[in-house]
């Protein structure tokens, strides 16, 4: 297994002064990083009973397709307003300077479902904390929270407290 921290590349300044972004591009870019990334998410996942991989745009799309594929469970897309072309449900969330918003398909799941909820990078937590509010709102439980790398230092896990949370990488 390779060593997965080598493949995240800083970009300081982006996407604005003063961030320091974590570029996953190596990582999905050289096949043997991305097949143990999505392997070690399959072994933490394989045995649980789930029924959807609710992933969050845009790069969280990349590692629950691949993940969906290998545990043959469906995804459930989390977009911006708009870009869902039937029915949808929201949650605004707060930023640290204003607010966002992220809609769902209101048939996404069934009442009862247990959802996984996938995305690449867990920072102050609160995007993943509106998707875990929108399970809820459908009827679902959220059967774990998973992600490729986290930013400990942001404390984002403090929001998601009651969540089996899972990342792969720590920094």
């Amino acid at each position: 297994m390779l060593k997965l921290e080598k493949f995240i590349r800083d970009i300081p300044d982006f996407p604005k002064k003063g961030i320091i972004f974590k570029d996953i591009t190596p990582l999905i870019g050289d096949p043997q990083a991305f097949k143990d990334t999505i392997n070690l998410l399959a072994k933490k996942y394989q045995k649980q009973k789930i029924d959807k991989i609710l992933c969050v745009e845009s790069r969280g799309f990349i590692f629950a397709s691949a993940l969906s594929y290998k545990l043959g469970i469906g995804i459930v897309p989390v977009r911006k307003p708009g870009k869902l072309p039937y029915k949808t449900t929201q949650e605004t969330y707060a930023l640290e300077y204003g607010t966002d918003t992220l809609e769902m398909h209101i048939d996404a799941f069934k009442k009862g479902a247990r959802v996984l909820i996938i995305d690449d990078l867990l920072a102050t937590g609160g995007t993943v904390q509106a998707c875990t509010r929108l399970v809820k709102k459908l009827g679902g439980k959220v059967a774990g929270i998973g992600f490729v790398i986290e930013l400990g230092f942001l404390h984002g896990r403090d929001k998601l407290k009651g969540y089996d949370v899972y990342s792969i990488i720590k920094l």
